[in-house]
């Protein structure tokens, strides 16, 4: 045939052109996809709890649309892989099926190292700060209550701010009386408290003197007794390590559900990228076919 392109006889069997030019399909249309895949995903999605998609149906969505996007990308780089090669004259039938098997691979190779080049740092940033903030979450909430009152005492927040410290609440409680002094600064002892309290929340037990000396200052401003002062102590102290327990069953409830997540991000990913391997060869070998079959 006249027309016909025929690789030389020692010429190599691999047609970079042809897998470079399938690659950058498939990383193109990947692209496209993803992006698509984005809008529809945003758009479902509601910060009112009774509208929008649950959270299983987005991350059974995502994970079926990832898939859908590496064969279709994928799919299409192989098969112009295939269907711009070279034809191979000196090969025989199962030499030219592993040939063709071998330009889909390959092409899908490339596209997804490209993929992976232009965006493994923006993807990098986002698992390390999601890593990040699962850890300081977990970490973090776990010594919120000491550590906002380290801060209020250190005097690096405003008290008068809502967050300055969670153990204000509890400081207040110890001091609080049934006739407040209308002039009164509401100070006095509050920072002796506060460090009593920091220095023990976290153990879960109230030391002996500790706990005599908050009584002392509690029934020296509220003008309770000694015993109701030492009720009010360990009542206080009570809420307070429940408070901070309760911060770290949500830390790790959290953090359980960021692993989780992750893990099947990660499972599904994989899966993705194994379809698209294997869509990519079997139709680099169907345009190969083609292109034969046109010059046969």
């Amino acid at each position: 045939m006249a027309g016909r392109q025929v690789a030389p006889a020692q010429a190599s069997a691999t047609s970079w052109p042809a897998i470079f030019a399938g690659a950058a399909a498939a990383a193109a249309l990947s692209l496209i996809l993803v992006i698509l895949g984005m809008g529809l995903g945003l758009s479902s999605v509601s910060p009112w709890s009774p509208e929008g998609a649950s959270a299983t149906t987005i991350g059974i969505s995502t994970a079926i649309w990832l898939a859908l996007t590496q064969i279709i990308a994928s799919g299409m780089g192989g098969y112009l892989a295939g269907r711009l090669r070279v034809r191979w004259a000196d090969a025989d039938r199962d030499e030219v099926y592993f040939r063709d098997t071998a330009h889909g691979m390959l092409s899908w190779a490339v596209a997804t190292l490209v993929t992976a080049v232009f965006l493994g740092s923006a993807i990098g940033g986002m698992i390390s700060g999601g890593a990040k903030a699962v850890g300081s979450v977990a970490s973090g909430a776990a010594t919120a209550v000491v550590a906002g009152g380290s801060a209020a005492m250190a005097g690096g927040q405003d008290d008068s701010a809502p967050g300055s410290s969670q153990l204000d609440y509890f400081v207040d409680s110890l001091f609080r009386s049934d006739q407040p002094v209308a002039d009164a600064t509401g100070n006095q002892g509050n920072n002796e408290a506060l460090t009593i309290l920091v220095k023990n929340v976290g153990s879960g037990s109230l030391d002996p003197e500790d706990k005599s000396y908050l009584a002392s200052l509690v029934a020296q401003r509220t003008k309770l007794s000694p015993q109701e002062a030492e009720a009010r102590v360990d009542d206080v102290y009570t809420q307070a390590v429940q408070t901070l327990e309760s911060a770290q069953a949500t830390a790790k409830e959290a953090a359980d559900t960021a692993r989780k997540a992750a893990a099947g991000t990660a499972l599904w990913t994989f899966v993705a990228l194994l379809c698209g391997a294997f869509f990519a060869s079997f139709f680099a070998v169907w345009g190969g076919r083609r292109r034969d079959a046109i010059d046969g």
